[in-house]
């Protein structure tokens, strides 16, 4: 099947790819259309272009901008030989921290609800907010009175979760994979912003990707303080990373693939327009934290999930195939589900 992304024009801000060549060398390009990428000559990852744009004080985008474009790759080779990379990561894993807000859109909030036997599970999140709205309406309702304060003003703290380290993420057309102790391993299709901590501990934003947050919301619907442990799983973003500010209307498509035939399909929306909380507000409840202020660190925050297969009922199996695309990034992000690991017992010994 091609990967081709959906129909419509693909934004014109730079979109950056990191892949590998046929002997493994690294190498960074811009997604010039769906099918052929510029190489730029000496750019090994984004990151150290992000670091270099940060040192030098120039925008990322001019440093793009003023690279030599080498040779050109065939972007659909890189797909069908499994060569493409997640659009950033860190020399140290360690250093790159993944995290994300949920919440943050009406259908990811009515589904969470819906989990819990609260009113989502035949109302709406709009309600009356007395007796029997779950802790899930509650914290979407605080976002949609408090999330976008006026400029220079901050609002209403947003729910956040973390999600791993630079480990965790997968590259595009990988096996996602299902731990043994899972309930299940379901998509959660959303962009995530990325960025890098600068000099002085000072957050910049290198640009936006899509992403596949995959959760396990068997684990969660068990019971709400499982959330936690629901999302310290495997994700993927990519395979493009769009430079520039997020447009505030996004939309895209999600399916769920069984062999050749479509299982589920929906359309989303995301982007500030269709999310409580602005993004001005979710960075700074997200980077007050000094601790996720260390130079020369990475941050990928999802921005939440609109629509979830989970909520229609859908049951992911091995082998199916995650699809999420959007105009917006190029060509569509795309894994297929691993089958389950084994579960085994971790047993800790005295040193």
């Amino acid at each position: 099947m091609s990967g081709a992304a959906v129909s419509g024009r693909f934004s014109s801000a730079p979109r950056l790819v990191q892949y590998r060549t046929a002997a493994g060398e690294r190498r960074v390009g811009v997604a010039v259309d769906g099918d052929r990428i510029e190489e730029l000559a000496g750019a090994g990852s984004v990151y150290d272009l992000a670091v270099a744009a940060d040192a030098s004080g120039r925008p990322l985008s001019a440093v793009v901008a003023g690279s030599e474009r080498s040779a050109a790759a065939d972007y659909q080779a890189l797909v069908d030989e499994r060569r493409l990379l997640p659009p950033i990561d860190h020399p140290d894993p360690a250093r790159l921290i993944v995290s994300g807000t949920g919440l943050n859109h009406t259908g990811s909030a009515l589904a969470r609800d819906a989990m819990h036997g609260g009113p989502g599970s035949g109302g709406d999140a709009n309600g009356d907010a007395g007796d029997g709205a779950t802790d899930s309406i509650r914290m979407f309702r605080l976002g949609a009175a408090g999330g976008k304060p006026p400029a220079g003003r901050i609002g209403a703290a947003p729910e956040w979760f973390y999600k791993g380290d630079g480990r965790c993420i997968v590259p595009p057309e990988h096996e996602l994979p299902l731990p043994g102790f899972a309930g299940d391993g379901g998509e959660e299709a959303e962009a995530a912003a990325v960025y890098l901590i600068g000099r002085g501990g000072r957050p910049r934003r290198i640009g936006f990707a899509l992403g596949n947050e995959f959760a396990d919301h068997v684990t969660e619907r068990r019971n709400y303080l499982y959330l936690a442990h629901s999302k310290l799983r495997a994700c993927a973003i990519g395979p493009e990373l769009l430079l520039g500010p997020l447009p505030a209307h996004v939309e895209g498509r999600v399916r769920v693939r069984r062999g050749a035939a479509v299982l589920w399909q929906a359309a989303f929306q995301t982007g500030e327009a269709n999310m409580t909380h602005s993004l001005a507000n979710l960075e700074h409840h997200l980077f007050k934290y000094d601790l996720f202020r260390r130079a020369g660190d990475v941050h990928c925050h999802f921005l939440g999930a609109p629509v979830l297969s989970c909520a229609d009922g859908i049951e992911p199996q091995a082998g199916d195939r995650f699809e999420i695309e959007s105009p917006h990034f190029g060509r569509p992000l795309r894994n297929p589900l691993a089958a389950r690991g084994e579960d085994r017992l971790i047993s800790v010994e005295p040193l």
